[in-house]
């Protein structure tokens, strides 16, 4: 089990990084997950004002509150509870994102990073900006519901579409003291981060373990508080078994395809060698940073 650390960001936004310190090679092909549950406007409202970006995909899951956003390539709106924005960076973009807080002023997401391979670093900047009402949710004859942002799952598909760590994003509910088997390909790696209730995660072949290392399966069990966050990050294997707390769980189930390529990474931007790292940043220096 992995706790999410305090850290802030942008102009002052405090929120809690489940992962994205150091070396994040176990995570492969992710880099970075920020959890930005907050009702407190003063620590989130500065937000994330113009920044760039390349090499790298970040996907933005807002549950509570919204997030108002900009960018160099005159696209701007706004993302609502159950909304997802998929934004793939490539070879470069500069844009901002502006948290609001609901009518009682809270506000709660998500933003992962994808890395991109060597072949994709610089193609077009793109957005894949899905609503609520596009992502499927389905309900299990248990009451297990899954809203499936991208990747297949019990035979439906998310709406985001071309990417190239091929990756699944869910979000799962399971009712209190419901066991369920979720598939995960084993070819992947893959990792729950949990944000309600708690639960015990284990190898559908074998026991529930307690863990004794922060890497493998797990038995994760935050507390019922909100603001204590886990993360598991599973060993390879084809099926995991969930067997929820007293007050239910839900959680996000990510899992993506490794790169197996070196990193080089500094800030908001992922490349894969200092050289193209230190380009980057003289680009952003001489103002050729945009290439699109």
């Amino acid at each position: 089990m992995i706790a999410a650390k305090p850290t802030t960001e942008g102009a002052g936004v405090h929120l809690r990084r489940a992962f994205g310190f150091g070396n994040t090679s176990e995570f492969d092909p992710f880099l970075l997950l920020d959890d930005f549950r907050n009702d407190v406007p003063d620590d989130y409202l500065a937000g994330f004002p113009w920044h760039p970006h390349r090499g790298i995909e970040t996907i933005t899951y807002v549950l509570a509150g919204t997030v108002e956003h900009g960018d160099s390539m005159g696209n701007q709106g706004s993302i609502a509870p159950g909304d997802v924005q998929w934004m793939t960076a490539g070879s470069g973009i500069i844009h901002q994102e502006m948290p609001k807080g609901d009518a009682t002023g809270r506000m709660h997401g998500f933003q992962l990073w994808a890395n991109l391979p060597a072949a994709h670093k610089m193609d077009n900047p793109r957005y894949q900006e899905v609503r609520a009402a596009q992502i499927p949710d389905i309900t299990d004859n248990d009451g297990t519901q899954v809203r499936i942002v991208s990747g297949e799952f019990w035979g439906r598909r998310g709406p985001v579409e071309g990417v190239a760590a091929d990756p699944t994003y869910l979000d799962i509910s399971i009712p209190a003291g419901r066991r369920k088997t979720l598939p995960v390909e084993v070819t992947r790696h893959a990792f729950a981060y949990v944000f309600g209730g708690k639960a015990k995660f284990g190898n559908a072949s074998g026991p529930l373990a307690v863990p004794t290392e922060p890497v493998g399966w797990a038995d994760v069990a935050p507390p019922a508080e909100a603001d204590n966050r886990s993360l598991v990050l599973f060993d390879r294997g084809d099926e995991l078994m969930v067997e929820a707390g007293e007050e239910g769980v839900r959680f996000l189930l990510v899992s993506g395809k490794p790169l197996e390529e070196p990193v080089a990474w500094y800030g908001p931007i992922v490349m894969n060698t200092q050289q193209q790292l230190r380009q980057a940043y003289e680009d952003l220096q001489r103002g050729t940073f945009i290439k699109k």
